[in-house]
């Protein structure tokens, strides 16, 4: 999760000129070269200094709010709704643990942790893969998919009122284009091996 501190490390902050530890100030201009390129990175730019604040604080927030709403109402985290709404979808129910971190992006640990959990409430049961004597298969119970569906309309109705209903339809399209463009630059071809859900 995206936490404040992180907003401050991409800060304004490092400059020579005159900076405070929180990087809300100092010099953002034209005087620095490339990242790796020379004596001085790229520091933000006021503006998109303003942009990166409101991002963090936007998604911090808007995670905060909807893992709340899913303990309140649904009695689980969000991560452990997100791996039923996955499983749900799959063929049969039915996905290869390696393939549903991939999806979720978390670790291998962290899934067979949340995974454990949810056979505990007979929601999720994990079962041998019959193509890979190594592998497991994680599957949505018929529990799982009723407690799933009751679950779902009050946290679509907390996205929409969270997001969707703040927005113009202009905003939503651009918004699913711009955070498109940043996933796709941050999941290039060929990186696979050091993803780290692979770990």
């Amino acid at each position: 999760m995206t936490t404040a501190s992180s907003g401050s490390a991409a800060g304004t902050g490092g400059s020579t000129d005159s900076t405070d530890s929180t990087g809300g100030t100092g010099d953002t201009g034209g005087r620095t070269s490339g990242i790796g390129s020379g004596a001085h990175p790229r520091w933000l730019t006021p503006a998109e200094q303003d942009t990166w604040q409101a991002y963090v604080q936007g998604s911090t927030l808007l995670e905060d709010h909807l893992d709340r709403q899913l303990q309140r109402d649904a009695g689980m985290p969000h991560i452990y709704y997100a791996l039923m709404v996955y499983l749900a979808r799959a063929p049969r129910r039915r996905m290869r643990m390696t393939e549903l971190a991939r999806a979720a992006k978390i670790t291998r640990s962290r899934l067979s942790h949340a995974i454990a959990r949810l056979e505990k409430y007979g929601w999720v049961r994990r079962e041998d893969c019959p193509s890979d004597k190594r592998g497991q298969n994680a599957y949505l119970t018929d529990e799982g998919n009723e407690v799933l569906a009751r679950s779902a309309p009050e946290h679509v109705t907390a996205v929409r009122q969270a997001i969707f209903d703040r927005l113009t339809p202009e905003q939503v399209t651009q918004l699913g284009e711009i955070m498109w463009v940043i996933a796709k630059g941050l999941q290039p071809e060929g990186t696979g091996a050091d993803l780290p859900w692979r770990r």
